[in-house]
């Protein structure tokens, strides 16, 4: 809860900027990703100034009681997250809610002709999404290892932004995309144990990141995306 309610707080800020001041997607992007960067590092440093091992805790357990194979060796964590695939898709094909958002994506002036707030919609959209981000963070501290550490993302999230341009925003294929990652993640693994020091193990850890971009390069003139993707939008205007 703390994670996503620390995402919700940078999409808001994210909002507040992109939407409301309509600035730069790009350019504000990378700058909260920048200033969320140094908050936790310097959060970090504070809260723990003579550590030079990381703290450790006790993570999220496996999910044993689970009677499926392969779920059940997962978190709960991951288990939200394959919930939430059909959920989104739900609730962005099948209620006046997602209606509301994919308007506000495609065509926004027809929105706020159909009496939809195109600025709280937008809003309310990243403020959703950012606060998912949150908690995918707080999986690799309370799942994937029990520990914090700079630079454990180690650039997942520009795959997950890659995955939305691959799946054409589509729930259903960015699942997809995202097990292809991780399967590229865990072959890079068993290459790493098999080949020994045939090649810097630096090459072993690029290769999923390779082929997810050339993935992205073959898919991505193919996309679908909305068609007011990076506009800025002003009440009124046409």
């Amino acid at each position: 809860m703390v994670a996503a309610g620390t995402g919700a707080t940078f999409g808001l800020l994210h909002a507040l900027l992109t939407v409301g001041l309509a600035l730069s997607q790009h350019v504000t992007g990378l700058g909260i990703t920048l200033l969320a960067t140094a908050a936790s590092s310097y959060a970090y440093r504070v809260a723990f100034p003579k550590v030079n091992t990381p703290p450790t805790i006790v993570p999220f357990a496996p999910m044993e009681w689970l009677p499926l194979p392969i779920v059940s060796q997962q978190t709960a964590l991951t288990l939200l997250a394959l919930l939430l695939v059909p959920f989104s898709w739900w609730l962005l094909q099948r209620t006046p809610a997602g209606l509301a958002v994919r308007m506000v994506g495609e065509n926004p002036q027809a929105a706020e002709g159909q009496g939809i707030p195109v600025v709280a919609t937008r809003t309310a959209a990243i403020v959703a999404g950012s606060a998912l981000m949150g908690v995918a963070g707080s999986f690799l501290t309370l799942s994937a290892f029990n520990a914090f550490f700079f630079n454990m993302i180690n650039g997942r999230g520009w795959i997950c932004v890659a995955l939305v341009v691959f799946a054409s925003w589509r729930p259903g294929k960015a699942l997809l995309g995202a097990l292809l990652f991780a399967f590229f993640d865990a072959l890079q693994l068993r290459l790493q144990q098999a080949g020994g020091a045939t090649l810097p193990y630096q090459v072993y850890l690029m290769l999923p990141y390779a082929l997810s971009i050339l993935a992205l390069v073959l898919v991505a003139r193919k996309a679908a995306y909305p068609q007011a993707l990076m506009k800025p939008y002003r009440k009124g205007e046409r």
